[in-house]
């Protein structure tokens, strides 16, 4: 990796703005060595690419994820957890309930977190919360990047569920997974419009250029009312 210019806090625990050639990069500090790593002054922090990650993308964009050291976040879209492992550099003295229901992704988790001790995978579908394991805490946050239809209605079930009042939903709502036709500016109005049942919007965002057709959106869960 080319020298390193500065390394300057992003306002949350471990995540940091990275500057190398002039260029800004977001990573992570971590205890684990890998391809993505880098050492620094004796520490060790992981590039995180915002094309990849929804989540990275939400930070370089400049919006403010309550993350903390000892959040307990449930995850829904875990993917290979490349994401996932990111959280939980974050929250390293917090825990990870990361949900896969795709066969070959769920084992890529499994790989990747094997020894990441906050990290406890749950391989179900996200759709039916009621089915989750039994020894799922409430949680402070959930983070959900699905590509299903009726996104925000999962949001809803989980946090009914889940979520302690006055909780935050992280969300990416992806439109073209929800309906390949229709118009993308009308799925997210319905989607936030059912999001607003549960939940009072904080912020919200599109993440294009990297991210097309996807907004994001930070919300407090209002409960079941």
């Amino acid at each position: 990796m080319s020298a390193i210019e500065s390394i300057a806090p992003a306002g949350m625990n471990n995540v940091f703005f990275i500057t190398t050639e002039g260029k800004k990069m977001i990573g992570t500090l971590t205890s684990f060595s890998g391809e993505d790593t880098f050492e620094h002054e004796d520490k060790i922090y992981r590039l995180w690419n915002p094309n990849t990650s929804k989540l990275a993308s939400m930070l370089m964009k400049g919006m403010k994820a309550p993350l903390t050291k000892d959040s307990k976040i449930l995850y829904l879209g875990a993917a290979s957890g490349t994401t996932v492992t990111r959280v939980a550099d974050i929250a390293d003295e917090g825990i990870i309930y990361a949900v896969e229901f795709a066969p070959r992704p769920a084992r890529d988790l499994l790989k990747v977190i094997e020894d990441r001790e906050n990290v406890v995978p749950i391989i179900a579908d996200a759709r039916y919360p009621e089915l989750y394991p039994p020894f799922i805490d409430s949680v402070d946050i959930i983070y959900q990047d699905v590509a299903q239809p009726g996104q925000a209605g999962i949001a809803i079930a989980n946090a009914d569920k889940y979520l302690k009042k006055d909780g935050v939903l992280i969300i990416a709502i992806k439109a073209k997974s929800i309906s390949a036709s229709e118009n993308v500016g009308d799925i997210f109005r319905r989607e936030l419009e059912t999001l607003e049942k549960r939940f009072e919007i904080l912020d919200k965002m599109s993440l294009e250029p990297l991210h097309h057709n996807h907004l994001a959106a930070f919300c407090k869960y209002k409960g079941n009312i």
